[in-house]
C-alpha cells in the first residue's frame, strides 16, 4: 500500500485575531487543555511530514516560545517563519517556503492555526486524494448552512474546481454558494512556488491571496480539485470567544464519547469535561460534574465524582475521589478522598489511605493505610504507614518567615485538635492526647500531652452575664439552688467537723484523767 507522506506542512498563525478582544494571541487561546495552535501542530505532525513550519507575526516572540514548547512535547522539529509587512495568506506561504529546501519536491500542505478539531486523518486523506489523482492543487472544502465570511468554491459546468472567491470580492450569485473553502490545501511544491510569483495584491483587501494559486494553476492547464469533508467541525475556525466556546464544547463531546467507547463509564456526558491529554483506563467511572484537566491519569476501577475537579493528578486503581479539588497530586490504589477535600500540589496519598472531609493537604506524603479523616490541614509533612491523625489537627508549618517540615512515624495515633509545631518528629507508635500542642520531638511509643487540670468557676454566668439567656437557663436548671445547697452542706460539714473535734478533745481529756488517777494509786 502506497504511503502518502507530505514533504512539508505549513501552519499559518500570523494573524492578530482582533475579534477575540484579548491581549492573548488568538492561536494561544485554549480548548481541551491545549492552545488552538497546539491542536493544529499536533494534526500537522500526525501526517509525519519531512518539514513542519509555523508562520508567525503578531506577538511573535510569545507565540514562538509556545511553538518551541509544543515541539518539545511532541518531540519533533518545528520551524518558525516570519511574515513580513505584505498581508495575505499567499505572502505568509511564501515566507514559509523560505525555511524549506529550494529544491523541495512532493506535496506541501497548508493549514491554519485556529482550526483545532482538524485531525491528522483528514489531512492524510487530503494528501492521498491529491497524490493519487496527480493534482497540482487540492482544496479541502465543506458544505455549510451559513457560508458568510468564508471564501466560496466556484465550480465549472462539469463540477470541477474553477476558482475560489473571497466573500468581499464575490458577486451576489457567488455569495449564495454554500460550499466553502476551508483554507486547507495540498499543493505540488514546484507548482506552488512558481504560481506564487504571479499572485498580486489587486483585490478589495489589498492582500496576496493563496486562493489565487488555484486559478493560475488551472490557467496553466494543471489539474485542480476540491475534496469535500463531511465533518464540518474539522474546518471551523475560532474567530471570537463565542466560536471558541462552541468548538470547545464540540471537542469535549468527542473526547468524552471516545472514552466511553474505550470502556469508561460517564454517567452524565453533558456535565463531564475531559482535556485532550487526560488518560483513562478501562472501567473508570466518572460521576456527574467531573472535570479532568491537564495530564490526569485515572487507573482502572477508580470512581471520580460527583462534583470533582482534578488537574495533572494521578489516581490509582480502585480509588474513590468524591467532591474534591486536586492539583499535581497522587492518590494511591484503593484510597479514598473527600468529600470536600483539597489536594494541593505535592500531595501523595498511599494505597488504602484516606483524606477525608474538609481536609487540606500540601506537599504531604501520607503512607499506606494512613488516615487523615476530618477537618485537618497537613502541610509540608511526611506521615508513615497506618497512622491516624485526629480530627481538627493542624500541621503548623509556617513561622511567619519560613516553612518547616513535620515527620510522623508509622502506627501513630494522635488525638483530636493536635497541633504539630514544625519542625518536629513524632516517633513510630506514639500517641498524643486531645488538644496537645507538640513543640518538641515525641519518642517512639510515647504519649504526648499538654493538658492542664480542669477548673470550674461556680455561678460565673449568673455573676458575669446576669439576665442573659444563658444565665436564665442556668437558673432554671437550679444552678443557684444547687450552689446554696452546696454552701449549706459545706457549713454542716464544718459544724460536724467542729463537733467531732470537740468530742475527740473530751475523749482525750477523759483518758488523760483516768491515766492520772491510775498513776496516783
Amino acid at each position: 500500500m502506497t504511503q502518502h507522506r507530505p514533504a512539508a506542512v505549513i501552519v499559518l498563525a500570523a494573524g492578530e485575531g482582533t475579534r477575540m478582544k484579548s491581549v492573548t494571541p488568538k492561536v494561544m487561546h485554549p480548548i481541551g487543555g491545549r492552545s488552538l495552535l497546539h491542536h493544529a501542530i499536533n494534526a500537522a505532525a500526525g501526517t509525519a511530514p519531512a518539514h513542519l513550519v509555523v508562520v508567525l507575526r503578531h506577538a511573535r516572540e510569545q507565540v514562538a516560545e509556545h511553538v518551541n514548547s509544543v515541539a518539545a512535547q511532541i518531540d519533533r522539529t518545528v520551524l518558525v517563519a516570519d511574515q513580513d509587512d505584505i498581508p495575505g495568506t499567499g505572502r505568509a506561504t511564501e515566507c514559509a517556503l523560505t525555511q524549506l529546501p529550494g529544491d523541495l519536491t512532493g506535496t506541501v500542505v497548508v493549514t491554519y492555526g485556529d482550526v483545532p478539531l482538524l485531525t491528522a486523518d483528514t489531512l492524510n486523506s487530503l494528501v492521498a486524494f491529491h497524490e493519487t489523482n496527480q493534482h497540482a492543487v487540492t482544496v479541502l472544502s465543506a458544505q455549510v448552512a451559513k457560508p458568510q465570511g468564508y471564501g466560496r468554491i466556484v465550480r465549472d459546468s462539469a463540477g470541477d474546481l474553477q476558482r475560489i472567491v473571497e466573500e468581499k470580492d464575490a458577486s451576489d450569485d457567488e455569495r449564495q454558494i454554500t460550499e466553502i473553502n476551508s483554507g486547507i490545501y495540498a499543493f505540488d511544491a514546484e507548482i506552488l512556488r512558481s504560481c506564487l510569483t504571479e499572485v498580486s495584491t489587486d483585490n478589495a483587501q489589498g492582500e496576496k491571496y493563496l486562493t489565487d494559486v488555484i486559478s493560475i494553476a488551472r490557467g496553466r492547464g494543471s489539474r485542480v480539485s476540491a475534496l469535500t469533508t463531511e465533518d464540518v467541525w474539522q474546518v471551523e475556525g475560532a474567530n471570537d470567544r463565542v466560536q471558541l466556546a462552541q468548538l470547545g464544547k464540540e471537542l469535549n463531546r468527542r473526547i468524552v464519547e471516545d472514552w466511553m467507547r474505550a470502556g469508561v463509564t460517564v454517567v452524565d456526558p453533558d456535565t463531564t469535561w475531559i482535556d485532550a491529554d487526560v488518560t483513562l483506563h478501562s472501567d473508570v467511572t466518572l460521576l456527574p460534574g467531573v472535570q479532568l484537566y491537564g495530564a490526569c491519569d485515572i487507573s482502572s476501577h477508580a470512581v471520580i465524582g460527583p462534583d470533582t475537579t482534578l488537574t495533572d493528578t494521578e489516581v490509582g486503581a480502585g480509588a474513590q475521589v468524591t467532591r474534591t479539588h486536586g492539583q499535581l497530586a497522587v492518590v494511591g490504589e484503593d484510597a479514598t478522598v473527600g468529600p470536600f477535600a483539597y489536594l494541593r500540589p505535592g500531595t501523595e496519598l498511599g494505597a488504602e489511605g484516606k483524606i477525608g472531609t474538609f481536609v487540606e493537604t500540601k506537599n504531604a506524603k501520607i503512607g499506606t493505610g494512613s488516615k487523615v479523616p476530618h477537618l485537618t490541614y497537613v502541610g509540608d509533612a511526611t506521615i508513615g504507614e497506618y497512622s491516624n491523625i485526629g480530627a481538627s489537627s493542624v500541621f503548623v508549618n509556617y513561622d511567619g518567615m519560613d516553612k518547616h517540615h513535620t515527620t510522623v512515624g508509622s502506627y501513630v495515633r494522635t488525638g483530636s485538635d493536635t497541633m504539630f509545631v514544625a519542625p518536629v518528629t513524632v516517633g513510630d507508635g506514639a500517641y498524643s492526647g486531645a488538644g496537645t500542642v507538640i513543640r518538641k520531638d515525641v519518642p517512639a511509643g510515647a504519649l504526648a500531652m499538654t493538658v492542664a487540670p480542669q477548673r470550674n468557676v461556680e455561678n460565673w454566668v449568673m455573676e458575669k452575664r446576669p439576665g442573659t439567656p444563658a444565665a436564665q437557663a442556668a437558673e432554671a436548671a437550679g444552678a443557684l439552688h444547687d450552689s446554696t445547697q452546696q454552701d449549706h452542706d459545706k457549713a454542716q460539714q464544718d459544724r460536724d467537723s467542729t463537733q467531732h473535734d470537740h468530742d475527740k478533745a473530751q475523749q482525750d481529756s477523759a483518758r488523760q484523767e483516768a491515766a492520772q488517777k491510775e498513776s496516783d494509786k
